[in-house]
């Protein structure tokens, strides 16, 4: 059984990031920029946390195995060459790393590594400092791109809070008081935002690179590293507190975000030629109002029977049963006197 109430969240969360890509190039217009700002503080470390709440129990068992292999690492390559064809097709520039994810495919990346560690984390006694440590620790070094290690080990936190997350913990945010102050929070939230917006460098909201290359030492950059880190998981909290937790219109489209974050990429490289008819607060709106619509188009049934074979591929025919090394005279117990 689903749980609608993190499937409500994943839909609206996506809203987020459809739209925050599609008025990315429009923030020349003050209220894009600090919509655009706010949105990012949480929008991804949101989904990042709901995966590691979704994968608590994974394992290397065999099914768990290969559902990483057919959900993440064939959708990652088919997604990779995908979005890099547009390039070659505009520029006669044909390059194709699968080491260094493309445009929106890092997340595929990291979180096929940070399922991997799924169990490591479930066995540490303070998982949740050592992955705060690990992230604050990697602003201190320029991290090669391969891998997306910037945001693999930046955003890390936010898994492994999902991961110590269990049901009564959700349940907290669901309380009438609780719900009134994540509504505060998120107003609180986008005033500050719409204030501080343009005196925070944007890299410091896309964890790609190290406190040197955004311009500050190795002790102001951990804390603000901390700093983000604090405020994306009370904004996360927030935006789940006032997130639904019965079904509504959009619950079983929430069950579908994958479809809608892998394939919005084109429709935004698309609007992305339309650039100067859109920089004007008419234009932004125009383009949340279509992200909202484009997020939910993509979700539906149709979509997802047409692109099944890319997000969801069938791989059964690529796996064999579990083999297993046959026991020798040499692995069987010796016997004691």
């Amino acid at each position: 059984m689903r749980d609608p109430f993190l499937d409500n969240a994943k839909f609206l969360a996506m809203i987020l990031v459809v739209s925050g890509h599609l008025i990315e190039d429009l923030r020349d217009v003050e209220i894009a920029h600090a919509l655009y700002f706010f949105a990012y503080l949480f929008h991804m470390p949101l989904f990042i946390m709901v995966s590691g709440y979704l994968s608590r129990n994974f394992t290397f068992s065999g099914g768990k195995a290969r559902k990483l292999i057919s959900g993440l690492a064939v959708p990652y390559v088919i997604f990779e060459i995908a979005y890099s064809l547009p390039r070659f097709f505009l520029y006669g520039k044909l390059q194709i790393s699968l080491l260094d994810p493309y445009y929106l495919t890092w997340f595929l990346m990291s979180l096929f590594l940070w399922r991997l560690s799924t169990p490591v984390w479930q066995q540490l006694r303070w998982p949740l400092a050592v992955a705060v440590g690990l992230s604050l620790l990697s602003g201190t070094s320029p991290l090669p791109d391969e891998l997306s290690m910037n945001r693999t080990l930046g955003l890390l936190p936010f898994y492994v809070l999902g991961l110590m997350l269990r049901p009564e913990h959700l349940d907290l945010l669901k309380r009438p008081w609780v719900r009134a102050a994540g509504a505060l929070v998120l107003v609180a939230g986008i005033g500050t935002a719409l204030v501080v917006h343009r005196a925070v460098p944007t890299e410091w909201i896309r964890w790609r690179h190290a406190n040197t290359m955004i311009g500050v030492d190795d002790l102001t950059g951990t804390l603000i590293r901390l700093a983000m880190l604090t405020t994306g998981a009370i904004l996360v909290m927030a935006f789940l507190a006032v997130t639904p937790a019965r079904r509504t219109w959009f619950t079983g489209l929430g069950a579908a975000t994958m479809y809608a974050y892998l394939l919005h990429g084109f429709v935004v490289k698309v609007v992305e030629r339309f650039h100067d008819a859109l920089v004007t607060p008419l234009g932004v709106a125009a383009m949340i109002l279509f992200g909202v619509l484009l997020s939910a188009v993509l979700c539906t049934e149709p979509v997802r029977r047409l692109f099944r074979w890319a997000v969801e591929p069938d791989m059964s025919w690529a796996f064999t049963r579990i083999r297993r090394p046959a026991r020798g005279r040499s692995d069987r117990p010796e016997k004691t006197a």
